[in-house]
């Protein structure tokens, strides 16, 4: 079991997505110890324009980790990544039609 800190406030759809895309890449059962850093003056200070910020169990933080490669490649250093759901993720992307107006790039999506 990963057992991770998770350092967020209320109503952060930044948050919600990290969570989301923590479940579909790690490589087994997450504990996440929710961290509320509007009740802390200290952690509003240290966190407040980072969140969401997950920590592990050696201190070693990832802020961004909405951002789907960001967070596989932190997974993956701590060998904790499901490379065949990343794999399938990456697909998925591909597959994805690009929005009107953008282009794809190295994949990735750009403004036209």
């Amino acid at each position: 079991m990963i057992r991770l800190t998770l350092y967020t406030t209320l109503g952060c759809h930044l948050c919600e997505a990290l969570e989301a895309w923590l479940g579909r890449l790690a490589s087994e059962e997450v504990t996440l110890e929710r961290v509320e850093i509007s009740d802390d003056e200290a952690l509003m200070a240290r966190y407040g324009v980072r969140i969401p910020v997950l920590r592990d169990a050696e201190g070693g933080e990832l802020e961004r980790g909405f951002e789907p490669t960001r967070l596989a490649g932190w997974l993956a250093a701590r060998g904790w990544l499901d490379a065949a759901a990343w794999r399938q993720a990456q697909r998925e992307d591909a597959d994805r039609p690009a929005a009107s107006g953008t282009v794809m790039r190295g994949g990735r999506r750009y403004l036209g």
